[in-house]
C-alpha cells in the first residue's frame, strides 16, 4: 500500500499548479488524470495559444470576475498573476503582452505552458497516474483518508479536488468533481453557462439579416423585467446565424442566464447601442449635417458609411424610411432613427449550454471553502481548486489566473496540513 502527503485530483490547469507546489512545499504528492495526458482543456485556451494569465493589478483582475471574484483576494495575497508570470519566466517560458492585458507564451502555442508545467512536475518527482478515474473519496468521521479508484485504492491526509467545470466535456470535464463533493456533504450552485453565446428567435436573426455583420465597438447591455441596466459591456459583437456573439455577447452571457431563471423569465431584453460615444443629440446632429449636405438624394445614400450598408437597410426598413429622400424625414422620424441606432433591441432567449461555452458558472458553495486555504469547512484535508469553485469571470486570461492561484493556494496548504495530520487506522467508511 502505497501512503502520499497530497493527492491532486484532475490535472488540469489548478490540479497541475496545486500538484507543483505541494511537491515545492515538500510533500510526497500524487496527480491523477482521467485521460491519457495533462493539461487536455488548457490547450485549448485563448485558440490554442493559451492567454495564460493577464497582467493588471490584482484588483482589476477581480473587478473581471464578476461570479465571486472577491472570494479570491485572501488567495492573490498569497499567489498572484504576477507570481504567475514570475513562474513561467523563471522556467525559461517567456510571455508577451497583448491587448487588455492578456499574457501569452512567446511561442504562441498552448502546449509551451502545458510542458513547462509538466516538466515541474516531473523534476519535482510528483507521481503521476493518467487514465485514472476516481471514484470516490474516501473519509474516516470527518477527516479525508485517500481516494478510491477502480480497483484500488489510495492513501492521504490530504486530496485537492482540481477536476474543472462542465464546458469541453471531450476534455475530460464531465462534472465528476461536482459529485463526488456532493458525496461529502457539499452544496452545488445551480450551474449556468457564462462567456457563452446568446441566442435568439428575434424575426431577424432566424431570417439571417445580418448573420455575419461584425461591428467595432459598441455598448450592449443586458435589461432586467422593469427595463433597467444590469451589466454593460462596449467591446465588439458579431451577429450569428442563432443571435449575438462576440466578446460583448459573451460577457454579457452570465447575467443573461441570471436574468432567465429570475421569475422563470421567457425572455431577456438586451439594448445595443451602435454609438456610445456620441449621446442623442450628437448622432441626430451628425445625420442632420449627412442629410443637408446631400438634400436631393435618398436617405440610404445620403447616410452612406454611417454604419455598414446592412444594418442602414435593416434599420430603415424597420423605419419605413428605406424609399424616402434625405428632405423629406421628419423630426420624428429623425428622433426614431437615432433611438434604433442608441437602444436597438434583441431579444435573448437562452444562451448556448455550458458543454458549449467557454466557462462553467455556479460550483462548490463557497460558505463551505475557507478563503484562505481552500481547504473544505465540512471535511478536514479536503481541498477545491478551478473551476469547481463557485467563481467564474470573463475571458481574456481571468479564469486561468483563478485556476493558477486557487490550485497554488491549495496545494501549498494542503502540504503543510499533511505535514503534521495522522492518518487514523485505515478501516475506512
Amino acid at each position: 500500500m502505497k501512503l502520499f502527503d497530497v493527492i491532486v485530483v484532475g490535472a488540469g490547469t489548478s490540479g497541475m499548479m496545486a500538484a507543483i507546489a505541494a511537491a515545492k512545499s515538500g510533500s510526497n504528492t500524487l496527480l491523477i488524470e482521467k485521460n491519457k495526458r495533462v493539461g487536455k482543456k488548457l490547450l485549448l485556451t485563448g485558440g490554442g495559444r493559451c492567454n495564460v494569465t493577464n497582467n493588471r493589478p490584482a484588483d482589476e483582475i477581480i473587478a473581471h470576475i464578476p461570479g465571486n471574484g472577491k472570494f479570491l483576494y485572501s488567495a492573490f495575497s498569497q499567489f498572484n498573476n504576477y507570481d504567475i508570470m514570475e513562474f513561467f519566466e523563471s522556467n525559461g517560458t517567456h510571455l508577451k503582452e497583448e491587448d487588455h492585458g492578456r499574457m501569452f507564451p512567446v511561442t504562441d502555442r498552448s502546449k509551451t505552458i502545458v510542458e513547462t508545467l509538466f516538466n515541474q512536475l516531473e523534476k519535482l518527482d510528483v507521481t503521476i497516474y493518467t487514465e485514472a478515474k476516481v471514484e470516490k473519496i474516501l473519509r474516516k468521521d470527518d477527516q479525508v483518508i485517500g481516494v478510491a479508484l477502480e480497483h484500488k485504492k489510495i492513501y492521504a491526509p490530504c486530496v485537492v479536488l482540481t477536476t474543472g467545470g462542465r464546458t469541453y466535456p471531450s476534455t475530460g470535464s464531465t462534472g465528476d468533481g461536482y459529485k463526488l463533493a456532493k458525496r461529502l456533504g457539499h452544496t452545488i450552485s445551480p450551474l449556468y453557462a457564462t462567456e457563452s453565446p446568446i441566442l435568439s428567435d428575434d424575426g431577424f436573426i432566424k431570417d439571417k439579416t445580418l448573420q455575419g455583420l461584425s461591428l467595432q465597438d459598441v455598448s450592449l447591455s443586458v435589461l432586467n423585467s422593469k427595463g433597467k441596466v444590469v451589466v454593460e459591456h462596449q467591446m465588439d459583437l458579431l451577429f450569428t446565424h442563432f443571435g449575438i456573439s462576440g466578446p460583448a455577447a459573451l460577457r454579457c452571457s452570465s447575467f443573461v442566464n441570471q436574468e432567465l431563471t429570475k421569475n422563470n423569465q421567457k425572455s431577456v431584453t438586451l439594448q445595443l447601442d451602435i454609438f456610445p460615444q456620441k449621446t442623442s443629440a450628437e448622432l441626430k446632429n451628425e445625420i442632420k449635417q449627412k442629410i443637408s449636405d446631400q438634400p436631393d438624394k435618398s436617405l440610404k445614400n445620403a447616410l452612406k458609411n454611417l454604419v455598414p450598408e446592412r444594418l442602414l437597410d435593416f434599420v430603415l426598413n424597420n423605419a419605413a424610411l428605406s424609399d424616402h429622400q434625405a428632405k423629406q424625414v421628419s423630426e420624428q422620424q429623425l428622433d426614431e432613427l437615432v433611438d434604433s441606432l442608441k437602444s436597438f433591441k434583441i431579444h435573448a432567449e437562452k444562451t448556448l449550454p455550458i458543454e458549449k461555452s467557454f466557462v462553467t458558472g455556479g460550483g462548490i458553495s463557497l460558505k463551505e471553502i475557507q478563503p484562505k486555504t481552500m481547504e473544505s469547512k465540512l471535511v478536514n484535508g479536503l481541498f477545491f481548486a478551478g473551476e469547481l469553485l463557485d467563481v467564474n469571470g470573463y475571458t481574456g486570461g481571468y479564469n486561468v489566473t483563478a485556476a493558477f492561484v486557487t490550485g497554488h493556494v491549495a496545494g501549498t496548504h494542503a502540504s503543510n496540513i499533511a505535514e503534521y495530520t495522522y492518518l487514523p487506522p485505515l478501516d475506512e467508511e
